[in-house]
């Protein structure tokens, strides 16, 4: 089969709130002689880098009105972008509409926004009308137009524009069009999910009315639970620094669903400590966590616990590797996954003898996910979650001795672990 020829770009449409690599990717343009066309604040920029812009109330022949709410919804506009080559000529001759062939667009900043401080008046302000309309016009499009939603995907789009002498390969334009897709979904399911948590009296509810996730996929996995299985794993569009969908793979072969389900495990067991600490799981359970001076002493002390069910766990750390640790764990025992902060070179370099062996990085962070779901039968279950840090300060003392402080220590240390215990805790 044929690949269908590069479309040309005579006229791109720019409007956008973030700015950042905006005249570059202008002057690529110009530089290929494609008509720039603008609104406010982007043609402004444009003109002060001394690039000639036209304005779309020059296109559309009707100003901008209502402080700008109403610019781009003309059909001068969308006719441009939504007339298909071939097949709607005649109209757009008819009617004097010039084809647009890329579109670079990214929506207000409605995110950014209503993650601070801010009001509902300031919320409602900034959600975008004309942008998602322009998105899904070219995105549907694109057997001939092109779309940018992202300052990440200018570079790979210049070299793509001069790779064809000025034009965009159908599989770019279908790439680019599915990027488009995802972004106006992902922004109207914010929208949904704030608006839909604002209660009769202006409160925001813990829980919205509707609950709409966007998740993007990091990796296909080799299968699921079970080799019969498929799997995937996805992290949060926004996800929490310092949690598990942060890490980097530093080594080892791909990662198993079981392996990133006891990963997470580990991993936020370990981030419960303050002091130096280990936690190994296996098959979803702590079974073995200790605290100590060190991250060596701690994983001695964590091993010793249950030697037998260490064997091909996974083992985590909530301080840097050293090399004499890591030449402990792997003359030893056999592991599925190690998991910390930071590595020395030379943990790293003891490391890389056992190839196999996957290695991750999760930077520290001080977030947490603020709600734990559970998916069940048609249906998801829906808590906050647990974060609270129980202090010594809230115990009370029921038996006729009293602990002393190093049991009360024990006993602490004991809650945190038995958080993530399954079934009925036992922590000795």
């Amino acid at each position: 089969m044929t690949e269908p020829s590069p479309v040309p770009v005579r006229r791109a449409l720019l409007s956008v709130s973030d700015k950042t690599g905006l005249v570059d990717l202008a002057r690529t343009l110009a530089a290929r002689r494609v008509e720039l066309i603008s609104t406010g604040g982007t043609a402004k920029a444009l003109r002060d880098a001394g690039l000639s812009v036209r304005d779309v109330s020059d296109v559309t022949g009707f100003p901008e009105i209502m402080d700008g709410r109403v610019k781009t919804l003309h059909p001068k506009i969308h006719g441009a972008l939504l007339g298909r080559a071939g097949t709607d000529d005649a109209v757009m001759t008819q009617h004097g509409i010039e084809a647009i062939d890329l579109v670079v667009l990214n929506l207000y900043p409605f995110e950014q926004v209503t993650a601070g401080g801010h009001t509902l008046a300031d919320a409602i302000e900034n959600i975008d009308i004309g942008g998602p309309a322009m998105l899904r016009a070219a995105a549907k499009n694109h057997a001939r137009v092109a779309v940018l939603t992202d300052p990440a995907q200018y570079a790979s789009f210049r070299a793509e524009f001069d790779a064809h002498n000025g034009a965009t390969s159908a599989a770019a334009r279908f790439a680019l069009a599915v990027a488009a897709f995802n972004r106006v979904a992902q922004y109207d399911a914010r929208i949904s999910d704030y608006l839909s948590a604002i209660t009769s009296d202006g409160a925001r509810a813990q829980f919205p009315a509707q609950q709409n996730s966007n998740f993007v996929k990091v990796m296909d996995l080799r299968y699921g639970e079970n080799p019969h299985q498929q799997g995937a794993f996805y992290r949060d569009l926004y996800p929490v620094p310092g949690t598990l969908a942060t890490f980097t793979q530093l080594q080892g072969k791909e990662l198993s669903y079981n392996n990133l389900a006891d990963a997470d495990a580990a991993w936020e067991c370990v981030r419960q400590f303050h002091a130096p600490a280990c936690v190994i799981v296996k098959h979803a359970n702590p079974c073995g966590v200790a605290v100590a001076a060190d991250v060596g002493a701690a994983y001695e002390l964590a091993y010793a616990t249950d030697a037998t069910s260490a064997f091909g766990g996974i083992i985590a750390f909530n301080r840097r590797v050293d090399a004499a640790t890591a030449k402990s764990i792997l003359d030893r025992q056999f592991v599925e996954v190690l998991i910390a902060p930071e590595y020395d070179e030379a943990a790293l370099a003891v490391c890389a003898k056992k190839a196999n062996v996957r290695v991750l990085r999760i930077p520290h962070g001080d977030g947490r996910n603020n709600v734990d779901v559970k998916r069940v039968g048609s249906g998801l279950l829906m808590q906050t979650a647990d974060t609270r840090e129980v202090t010594q300060a809230e115990l009370k003392t029921v038996s006729r001795r009293a602990p002393a402080p190093h049991e009360l220590d024990d006993l602490l240390f004991a809650w945190r672990v038995a958080k993530f215990v399954k079934s009925n805790a036992i922590v000795s």
